[in-house]
Parts: structure tokens; C-alpha cells; sequence
């Protein structure tokens, strides 16, 4: 029996062994512990043999650097994932500020100077130009002129004595915001006419030192002319629009109710206005939305106004909007 199993190793040694990368499978030795039966020691000793022949061929961690990269490569995605998501964190923007409308700056040069007169168009038009986009008015200042006009005496005797109907007193609501913003449109007129005007408020809203929306007109750039040497008034309100018009300043507003609209003028104080009311310590508000056109001539060298001779006049009158 002994002399068969010394054969068999002999020619088990003569079989050309197979190259392992790592520990050896079990199925190259299980027929041995089968043949083998109750000599289970001399099997243990040529396992052991084998074993150690097969671990002196895997490489030692030493000679290995693929392997420690590859081990340090697997807990590489964790701190990158860290770091994107602190990325992402840094970018989101502040909830507060995607709701809250931002101050909106409108600078326009004329290239020479413009007169007086224009100047009172530029703050009429824009006027008219605030009250229908922020919906105060359904169309155009124009348009309701043409479509609301005013009824004689005779007619307005009739139209007490009939029931009013939805129509009726929605024409009555235009025609009275038209005749509020008629009257202060004139005495605008008027007072452009008594004294220079650096600048010009509208506001939107609230009250007058804390309303919601807050739109400033500055004239104090402009070195105004008689109408003979200055440029054209159709041609500058051209250019102003066109420059609010790719501002887009009115888009990131929401819709707002009905409001009131208080104009604010600043005027000399000795130009003798009586229909506008003198503030002597008003001062300009700091909140709500601001809109601020500036209108300049292009001159390097324009005249300064002493502040402490003009002082800011309210309109005594407050158009309101109405909704069809």
C-alpha cells in the first residue's frame, strides 16, 4: 500500500502545476484525501508542502503598488461626493431674495440739451407710463381719453334718473381717476413753468415717506434751453422709453391692488406755487421698489443747485386707479 501511494506522488509531481494568483482551489486536492483514506498524515504534510509553494509565488504588499491604489482609489469617490454636495449647498440663493425685487438704475444721455418744456413732457409721459403698467389704469392714458369721454351736463341729468348699470359706473370711476390725473398733469405744467425742477418722485401706495413702490425722475443733470436751441422733445422721449424699455424694470413685479399715486416735485421755494404744498422737512423714503431715471445732456459741466433753496411740493390731489 505504501509502495502505491509513493507512486502515485511521483507521478503527481511530474503533472505540471497550474499558476495561482492568490490561494489555491481545493479541487486539485480533494481526490488526493480521497485515495489517501486513513493516511491522513503524510496527506496533511504534502498539503501543507503544496500550500506553502503556492503562497510563495503571490507577491508580498510591498511589491505591489497596484493593489494599494486600488484599495485607496475605492474611498476616493466619498470625499468628492462631499464636496460636490458642498458645492451645491454654496450655490442655492437666499429664498428671500428670489421674491424681493431689486433697485433699478436707468441712466439716459441726450446728445445736447433739451428745454424746459420737455422736461415737463419727460415727467408727464412717464407718469401716464408708471400708472398703466403697474395696473392702475386698464389702457393707455390716451386711449380712456378717447373711449371715456366726458358727457355733457344734459346727459349726466339723464343718466341720474336711470338705474346705473355695471358700465355706467365703471365710465364714472374712469372719468373721475382721469379728471384727478388731468388736474395734476396742468398744474405740473405750471409749475415747470415757474421754477427749474432737479427732481421729480412718484410713488405707488402707502404713504408718502414709507410707500410701496418708489420711482425718481432726476432732472438735475439737464441744463435746459430755450425751445429754438434745444433738441427735439418727440426725439428725446424716444430715447428715454426705449432705454426703460430694455431695462425691463417692470417684470419682476407682481400685481398689485389699487393703489393711490402721490407726486412729490422739487421747485425753488420763492417761485411762488399755490397749488402744490410746500414740505420743508420731508425726506426721500428708503423702501419699497425704486425705479431711478437719470437724465443727462452729455455736457461735462453742468450748473449745481443749491439744495437749500429748493425744497420738495406734494400734489394736493392723489389719482387713484380703478379696474374695469
Amino acid at each position: 500500500m505504501t509502495t502505491q501511494i509513493q507512486a502515485f506522488f511521483t507521478i503527481l509531481e511530474a503533472v505540471p502545476r497550474p499558476h495561482f494568483s492568490g490561494r489555491p482551489s481545493r479541487k486539485w486536492v480533494w481526490p488526493l484525501r480521497c485515495y489517501a483514506g486513513a493516511h491522513s498524515n503524510c496527506w496533511q504534510r504534502k498539503e501543507e508542502v503544496a500550500m506553502a509553494a503556492m503562497e510563495s509565488e503571490v507577491l508580498p504588499p510591498a511589491s505591489a503598488p497596484d493593489l494599494k491604489w486600488y484599495e485607496k482609489s475605492e474611498d476616493a469617490p466619498e470625499p468628492q461626493m462631499d464636496l460636490l454636495e458642498t458645492h451645491c449647498a454654496q450655490e442655492q440663493p437666499n429664498p428671500s431674495e428670489l421674491f424681493c425685487p431689486r433697485d433699478c438704475l436707468v441712466p439716459v444721455v441726450f446728445p445736447g440739451p433739451v428745454s424746459q418744456e420737455g422736461c415737463c413732457r419727460f415727467t408727464c409721459e412717464l407718469l401716464k407710463h408708471i400708472m398703466y403698467q403697474r395696473q392702475q389704469l386698464p389702457l393707455p392714458y390716451e386711449q380712456l381719453k378717447h373711449f371715456y369721454r366726458k358727457t355733457s351736463p344734459q346727459a349726466e341729468d339723464i343718466a341720474r334718473k336711470k338705474p346705473r348699470t355695471a358700465s355706467e359706473a365703471s365710465s364714472r370711476k374712469c372719468q373721475q381717476a382721469l379728471a384727478e390725473l388731468d388736474s395734476v398733469l396742468g398744474h405740473l405744467e405750471d409749475l415747470f413753468a415757474r421754477t427749474l425742477v432737479p427732481r421729480v418722485l412718484i410713488l405707488l401706495g402707502g404713504s408718502a415717506v414709507s410707500p410701496k413702490e418708489f420711482y425718481e425722475l432726476d432732472l438735475s443733470r439737464l441744463a435746459p434751453l430755450s425751445v429754438d436751441q434745444s433738441l427735439s422733445t418727440s426725439a428725446c422721449l424716444r430715447r428715454l422709453f426705449r432705454a426703460i424699455f430694455l431695462a425691463d424694470a417692470f417684470s419682476e413685479l407682481q400685481a398689485p391692488p389699487l393703489m393711490g399715486t402721490i407726486i412729490m416735485v422739487q421747485g425753488h421755494r420763492d417761485c411762488g406755487e399755490e397749488w402744490f404744498r410746500p414740505k420743508l422737512n420731508y425726506r426721500v423714503p428708503t423702501r419699497g421698489h425704486k425705479l431711478t431715471v437719470t437724465l443727462s445732456c452729455g455736457r461735462p459741466s453742468v450748473p449745481a443747485l443749491a439744495s437749500e433753496d429748493y425744497i420738495w411740493f406734494q400734489a394736493p390731489v392723489t389719482p387713484k386707479g380703478f379696474h374695469e
